[in-house]
């Protein structure tokens, strides 16, 4: 199977602008939407309060972890722009499991029940900013490319 996409240095450095710019949208949007559900979450009763130590995990340590993971994910997008035929539909095929993987830190947290369920439903909101947006970017970038 060849998955290799070959494009002028010129065009492939203007979808990669492209690319980056809407990974930065969409990164700035998910870490607005993740820390606003965290502070709804901390409303409704979630405390946040992890075992080991007792600590509690602020506001803008939401927005920086969803920032770290989203940059990740815009990272894995350029990577598979350049070297994939469908980028599109391999980032869909990573990012998917990548995010039914990360599930399993909540559980793991030793948080209470409100706890776990807001950080499963944080690292959900995430996903559900970043994956659409940044797939519909690959999608157009190949429209453009002529693929």
């Amino acid at each position: 199977m060849n998955d290799t996409v070959t494009l002028a240095p010129a065009g492939r450095a203007r979808r990669f602008r492209r690319l980056a710019g809407a990974g930065l949208a969409a990164t700035l949007a998910a870490i607005a939407a993740t820390t606003l559900a965290a502070a709804l979450a901390r409303a409704a009763g979630a405390d946040f309060e992890l075992p080991d130590g007792g600590e509690t995990i602020p506001l803008p340590g939401f927005a920086a972890m969803t920032g770290v993971f989203a940059i990740v994910g815009v990272v894995i997008a350029a990577a598979l722009l350049r070297w994939s035929a469908r980028p599109a539909r391999r980032f869909v095929q990573t990012a998917v499991p990548l995010t039914a993987v990360s599930l399993v830190a909540p559980f793991l947290s030793g948080g209470n029940a409100a706890t776990v369920a807001a950080l499963l439903g944080l690292h959900l909101v995430a996903a559900a900013v970043m994956i659409p947006a940044l797939a519909r970017s690959l999608r157009a970038a190949t429209v453009r490319a002529g693929n």
